[in-house]
């Protein structure tokens, strides 16, 4: 799961995010304690996680939860915090999979993109995420938040 985050992340990151982001030493390693953490710490038992695999090999990660960042006056009631797919496989109904497995289609929910990010971008409105006017820069890339109102 760690390597797979790290490479999507240099498949969509590259060119957006700085490379010595996206190149620094310990970058899998770091990823590893974050999925082990996520996994294994009671902390986070109310996550959801579930991975794409085409055959043996793993194609695709996401982990949503409870809001992160949500006001008192917050309509959603989840939010995605990873869903990553191999480039290869974009198109393919893994990424439709594992956010549907995170989150249930119905579900009130929000999560951050990269913007600009057409593709991902287009994803989520297909399934129902709108952006909601609220932007941030992490990492010096420039994102905006999209919410899906429950149905």
């Amino acid at each position: 799961m760690a390597r797979v985050h790290v490479e999507t992340w240099r498949e969509t990151y590259r060119g957006l995010m700085r490379d010595e982001v996206l190149d620094r030493p310990g970058f899998e390693a770091s990823r590893h304690k974050f999925w082990t953490a996520a996994i294994t710490d009671p902390r986070f038992a109310r996550n959801r996680i579930a991975v794409a695999h085409r055959g043996d090999e793993l194609i695709g990660i996401a982990m949503a939860g409870p809001p992160m960042d949500a006001g008192a006056d917050a309509s959603w009631s989840a939010q995605l915090y990873v869903l990553y797919v191999y480039a290869a496989h974009h198109g393919s109904g893994a990424g439709g999979g594992l956010l549907d497995a995170v989150i249930d289609p119905g579900e009130p929910a929000a999560l951050w993109v990269a913007d600009p990010n057409p593709r991902a971008q287009a994803f989520y409105r297909k399934h129902g995420f709108a952006p909601d006017g609220t932007s941030k820069v992490d990492d010096g890339v420039g994102e905006i938040r999209m919410v899906r109102a429950g149905r």
